[in-house]
């Protein structure tokens, strides 16, 4: 094992102890499995997912990951001091590439001077920015575990997929860093994944050994043409193609346009009616850091994807009181309607969640 320690200047506002927060939060393995009976295996301990593995001190991050220049496996500790980041990594591959994918997931190689600006011409983004001081938003390791995780999720709850992963990594991966493309594309259906993941892993695993996952090729490209490539890859639909350009190789200026929460949101903060499309020139050259930004805030407020909703004081609520005490009978009736109303609504909360828990998110899905 060789070690190999850089330092970068990160322009712009950057804050890694916020970055931190960020992904951990939104780690799949992290989520909580939704109430119902009987209930379901505990997921993956938190330090089954590779941001968590070792941690020290707010300013501090660790990770292990693939190398995506020659599929080695590494480990880099991030640290903060100001405005630089010192990045160590250790492996036996190219650690230099190492140490730039690393500047790239966590996007310390965008110059965000003029992030800034965006909240000075956009008063919603201008609370986000105060509300998530410093966010750069850290996105997969890179489009080749972008895609992996895509497959993965497709059709299950956030948790049962990132098991899934867990597993994978546990069996065929090295000291915590998700398997090597030829290895999956080696082991094929023994992989013995629900139904066709197991082919459209192989798919995904044949596409980065080709080059198609090359994250600075699809960092260069026009983002709806890198879609469009990347629908070609088998297994791979319009929106996981439009997380591996977002959240795989994190292109900074791009907006997805499958994402029904980012519409609501919007529709929420900016005025009823109002789209995305409406709305999101004034983020340029940022739209995806703005959308992220705007996402984490409602996934905070709300739980749709995690199941914890922010306290319930940040919540508006109405107050009402009777103008006179009810009477022993009325009470009681009360009594027994809102215990059958409780449970109806325990029942329908539990499918709700189990819906939403499922349905495809570019932030929720990150699967680190």
């Amino acid at each position: 094992m060789t070690r190999h320690v850089t330092t970068a200047e990160v322009s712009g506002p950057w804050s890694l102890a916020t970055s931190r927060r960020f992904w951990e939060g939104f780690t799949p393995s992290s989520l909580p499995a939704p109430p119902s009976p009987p209930a379901p295996p505990s997921p993956p301990a938190p330090q089954a997912a590779p941001v968590q593995q070792t941690v020290q001190g707010q300013d501090t991050l660790s990770t292990v990951f693939r190398v995506d220049a020659d599929w080695s496996a590494a480990a880099a500790v991030v640290t903060q001091h100001g405005q630089q980041a010192t990045i160590a990594v250790t492996g036996d591959g190219d650690l230099d590439a190492a140490a730039a994918q690393v500047r790239c997931f966590l996007a310390l190689d965008v110059d965000a001077a003029g992030w800034p600006a965006v909240g000075r011409r956009d008063p919603v983004i201008a609370d986000a920015q105060r509300r998530l001081p410093g966010l750069r938003p850290c996105g997969f390791h890179s489009p080749y575990e972008a895609a992996a995780w895509a497959v993965l999720s497709q059709r299950l709850r956030i948790v049962q997929a990132a098991r899934l992963r867990q597993d994978l990594i546990a069996r065929f991966g090295d000291n915590g860093a998700f398997p090597a493309p030829a290895r999956l594309l080696t082991l094929g259906r023994g992989l013995d994944l629900p139904g066709r993941k197991s082919e459209y892993l192989a798919a995904v695993a044949e596409a980065a050994l080709d080059g198609q996952l090359d994250g600075a090729a699809i960092r260069a490209a026009d983002p709806g043409e890198a879609v469009r490539r990347l629908t070609a890859i088998k297994g791979i639909g319009p929106f996981a193609a439009e997380l591996i350009v977002l959240r795989g190789a994190n292109v900074p200026d791009a907006l997805p346009s499958q994402e029904r929460r980012l519409e609501a949101e919007v529709a929420e903060r900016y005025g009823v009616g109002r789209t995305v499309a409406d709305v999101a020139d004034a983020w340029r050259p940022f739209r995806t850091w703005a959308a992220v930004h705007l996402r984490a805030l409602r996934e905070t407020r709300t739980g749709e994807i995690s199941g914890r909703p922010g306290p319930a004081g940040d919540q508006p609520r109405a107050v009402s009181r009777p103008a006179s005490p009810p009477s022993r009978a009325v009470r009681s009736r009360a009594a027994s309607r809102a215990v059958l109303l409780s449970a109806r609504a325990s029942s329908s909360a539990r499918a709700s969640f189990s819906a939403r828990a499922a349905e495809p998110s570019y932030l929720s899905i990150r699967g680190l």
